[in-house]
């Protein structure tokens, strides 16, 4: 089988597309014939050695992946062969074929596409443990989201407004401004002055919940753009500025929270959790409220190439590489 491996953690320039010998399921795995494959962080990361897992290369990339059941490992009763699926892996599955964990394998509904299916299960669950895990968020609370266009943006703004908030999408540019609206976000405001004008459209009150993915220089505005009793989700550092520091008086005066959100580190330990959760987001998928902006498609042989558009963060929505 064809695969998009990192032979050289160098980045980008150091993913090749290789023949690999073919992988089989073990007990309790799925095989997945994957269709295609989503784009990440943690892709770009594990190209560069700088992930919190680092495998030896040579070693295949692919975190969200969305196919057919090709075959079952033993023990496994909930999949058929044939049946549409989606998953999510901590690698491994930017491939013609990928065995995964049944615990991380979720049926696909059939009103989205693979491509859209591939958007799915890390950006989205994300969200999910985010804003009601860590935020508790409540419907009627108001939600600011930064870096509201990319990946983690839109599914942030979707479960969001599926869960009866509603949400101020903060952007760099007007052409992230429009990605936020179709997404669905209330409002869009440019990152520059972002604070002056939610205290406008707040009345002054502030944001009962903010989900930053950005971080750098925008984390002490984000503070002090928060309501009474509201929280600051941490979710990524994606600005590349060094983590901030919180200056915990702040805290105190203004009753507010800063929470971490490690979804990853949370989900995978635990047997049946990803699949709770899955099941939260399939009425939102059925009634149209969740539907994953696809930001751009590749061929697997430019991996690389939608890995360097991640980088230089020309990306909105979701990259996604087509296997079939």
């Amino acid at each position: 089988m064809r695969a998009a491996q990192v032979i050289q953690t160098t980045g980008p320039d150091g993913v090749e597309v290789r023949d690999v010998p073919d992988v089989s399921p073990g007990p309790h795995e799925v095989l997945i014939r994957v269709h295609s494959v989503g784009v990440s962080f943690p892709d770009l990361l594990l190209s560069q050695g700088q992930y919190q897992l680092r495998p030896e290369p040579p070693f295949t990339l692919g975190v969200d992946v969305a196919g057919t059941v090709e075959a079952l490992g033993s023990g496994v009763e909930q999949f058929q062969v044939g049946q549409r699926v989606a998953a999510v892996a901590p690698y491994g599955g930017a491939a013609q074929l990928a065995a995964i964990s049944e615990d991380a394998v979720f049926p696909l509904p059939d009103v989205l596409s693979y491509d859209e299916g591939a958007a799915l299960p890390m950006n989205f669950l994300t969200a999910q443990f985010a804003l009601v895990e860590r935020a508790g968020l409540r419907p009627g609370e108001i939600v600011l989201v930064h870096g509201a266009a990319g990946g983690v943006g839109t599914a942030t703004i979707q479960v969001a407004k599926g869960l009866g908030a509603s949400v101020i999408a903060v952007v760099s540019t007007p052409e992230k401004a429009e990605v936020a609206r179709a997404a669905g976000a209330d409002e869009t405001v440019l990152v520059d002055g972002f604070r002056e004008r939610v205290g406008a459209l707040t009345g002054g009150h502030g944001v009962d919940v903010v989900v930053d993915v950005v971080g750098g220089d925008l984390f002490t505005d984000s503070l002090r753009a928060l309501a009474p009793l509201g929280r600051l989700l941490v979710v990524g550092f994606a600005a590349g500025q060094g983590i901030p520091e919180v200056k915990v008086n702040r805290l105190l005066l203004n009753n507010i929270d800063v929470r971490g959100v490690g979804w990853g580190a949370f989900a995978m330990v635990r047997p049946g959790y990803m699949h709770q959760q899955w099941r939260t987001l399939v009425p939102m998928i059925e009634s149209g409220l969740v539907k994953p902006p696809i930001g751009g498609t590749y061929k697997l042989d430019e991996m690389a190439q939608a890995l360097r558009d991640l980088d230089q963060r020309r990306a909105t929505g979701k990259l996604v590489v087509r296997i079939a």
